[in-house]
């Protein structure tokens, strides 16, 4: 059975004159008898009803007749509550929840519990297009509901388009898996750290978590500097090279023609498009050489097979910088936090970032990435799978320096950055890796 006061029910409420009823909800507030779903109402004669919890009612008569309250009160029923301005005003999750619902029984069908566990309670908003996570909206009943499903979805969302994702594509394309179930287009915009990014969420991957190692990027000091992103994508990291960096020139490698087209429109958008060059294709057959001072290996699990075409691109007579990034798998951490590797290159303070998961619940971000359910890393500590994994990356690239130059090379460990984690025990870190041909003895 409802309880009083559910569904427009009368609820209990303490009556008085106007001029004790702060003093009252005051008492109310203090002992948590107030029932805040409430508004306080006038009620005939010019009184104030202060509504009550249900369960505080036989307290309140003790509290009336032995005179404790110390103001003249009396205990009554509001016919016809109206709501408080908190409580009138429902999560989207909430209101998505309740349409939902309406629709079903209006098909004369019963709200089940796997309809309830099948309504989202997060996704990822990009402008006035929301993406709804897999395995929402997975029961057949709601194939009954056509497109009146998804419009009726995206007003609860405040969306004007919707989208669907599925699991990444396999192979070296990291294409999306993405349904566009409202709308006529999937491009959308966003604005990271003063950045304008524009791409077709059904044909390109974004990735919201990476805010930290971008802002990183921005921060690096690469005045005059030519750099290569060896995997480019929509421009994640060659854009903060570019605008906030200050790389004279960037070169950006990309084979997905998706992605080459969003790069080529936020190269554009950002007004640096005369300081960067497109090399559309395999970057493993890339004919640039000796010309970087500085190359951006931004592909995970592992960047491993770009590592040769990373040196052959190096200047040869200065060297200069790698930022490698990998997936290493690690042991659970020690109690005793290990020494972080030292720096040259600091790093900026945090920032947030837009297309994040929306919580339904609470209308907030979290920090949730979204390729993989990954979290952003406390900064601070370097583990030790971490170390002894740089420091195989960097015998092996000297040894392939060596190799292809005759000539002896040094590489050392700048710095280790955790950028994120992937259960069980996987970190994304990036390594930066100075490597300079060695002075003759």
């Amino acid at each position: 059975m409802a309880a009083r006061g559910e569904r427009g029910g009368p609820v209990l409420a303490l009556g008085t004159e106007p001029r004790w009823a702060q003093r009252l909800r005051r008492f109310l507030e203090e002992e948590r008898l107030l029932d805040a779903r409430y508004r306080l109402q006038e009620v005939a004669g010019g009184g104030v009803a202060l509504p009550v919890l249900e369960v505080a009612e036989e307290r309140l008569r003790e509290l009336q007749e032995s005179g404790a309250l110390g103001l003249p009160c009396r205990l009554l029923r509001i016919q016809s509550p109206v709501p408080s301005k908190a409580a009138s005003v429902r999560t989207p999750a909430q209101k998505l929840r309740s349409e939902l619902r309406r629709m079903v029984l209006g098909l004369g069908e019963s709200w089940s519990e796997e309809l309830e566990h099948d309504v989202p309670r997060a996704w990822q908003r990009h402008g006035d297009l929301v993406l709804l996570s897999e395995d929402s909206f997975s029961a057949v009943l709601w194939t009954k509901l056509g497109s009146a499903l998804w419009e009726t979805v995206a007003s609860a969302l405040g969306a004007r388009r919707l989208a669907r994702r599925g699991r990444v594509l396999p192979g070296g394309m990291r294409s999306p898996s993405v349904t566009l179930l409202l709308g006529q287009d999937g491009w959308v915009e966003h604005v990271d750290n003063g950045i304008r990014y524009t791409f077709d969420v059904t044909k390109c991957m974004f990735s919201p978590g990476n805010i930290t190692e971008k802002l990183r990027v921005a921060s690096l000091p690469c005045a005059g500097e030519v750099l290569v992103d060896l995997y480019a994508g929509i421009g994640y990291f060659t854009l903060p090279y570019l605008v906030h960096a200050a790389a004279a020139f960037v070169h950006a490698c990309e084979w997905n023609h998706h992605a080459v087209e969003a790069l080529r429109r936020n190269l554009a958008l950002n007004g640096v498009q005369d300081r960067c060059q497109i090399h559309h294709g395999d970057n493993r057959q890339l004919q640039l050489q000796d010309v970087a001072d500085r190359v951006n290996l931004g592909l995970i699990p592992s960047s491993e097979e770009g590592w040769p075409v990373a040196c052959r691109v190096l200047k040869k007579g200065t060297g200069g910088v790698f930022h490698i990034h990998h997936n290493v798998e690690a042991l659970p951490a020690p109690s005793c936090p290990q020494p972080a590797v030292p720096r040259n290159e600091q790093r900026p303070p945090g920032d947030s970032s837009s297309g994040e998961w929306e919580d339904g619940q609470r209308e907030m971000q979290s920090p949730e990435e979204t390729e993989g359910g990954g979290k952003e890393m406390p900064a601070g500590r370097v583990r030790p799978e971490w170390q002894r994994w740089a420091e195989a990356a960097a015998a092996r690239i000297r040894g392939l320096l060596e190799e292809l130059h005759g000539q002896p090379w040094r590489t050392s460990i700048l710095h280790i950055e955790a950028v994120k984690s992937y259960a069980p025990h996987v970190h994304h870190i990036v390594l930066d890796l100075e490597c300079r041909p060695a002075l003759p003895a």
